[in-house]
């Protein structure tokens, strides 16, 4: 399971080294990543083997229509990278533009359970401003849970 906020170099070529806990549970899936368009500018960023499970669920969930539309809007947009011996994942450039990289070249990878997002640092701190309000309303609840 992925968990934390992680601020990561990216370097000229749109790679930056995956941190070392985050890593090892990719590679226990092997070396591929798959990227989504995520909402609010965002990426989504999958290993092999859950990508793998999502696309289990949607063949079984969808029917062959919504099947379809899953395939053509969102599977053709994906994008796919491999973690090299340096430990570093390329973000492939047409979804690399999705969150534009500020001067300083870095970005913000965020782990949800079983993906990671990837987000520009100012765009994240205006994300959770924003949802701000939305997660003092449901405080409690997320509290009781732990």
């Amino acid at each position: 399971m992925f968990a934390g906020e992680y601020l990561c170099k990216v370097d000229e070529k749109g790679r930056f080294i995956v941190p070392s806990p985050l890593r090892e549970q990719v590679e226990t899936q092997g070396n591929s990543v798959v990227f989504l368009k995520g909402p609010e500018q965002s990426l989504w960023l999958y290993s092999m083997g859950e990508w793998e499970k999502v696309l289990e669920r949607t063949k079984a969930a969808l029917d062959e229509d919504q099947s379809r539309l899953f395939m053509h809007c969102i599977v053709s947009e994906a994008g796919t990278s491999e973690i090299d011996k340096a430990g570093r994942i390329l973000i492939p450039g047409r979804l690399r533009k999705l969150i534009p990289v500020d001067e300083d070249q870095e970005i913000v990878l965020v782990g949800l359970y079983h993906r990671l997002e990837i987000w520009n640092p100012a765009e994240w701190r205006r994300y959770l401003s924003k949802t701000e309000n939305r997660y003092e309303q449901h405080l409690s609840k997320i509290l009781n849970l732990l």
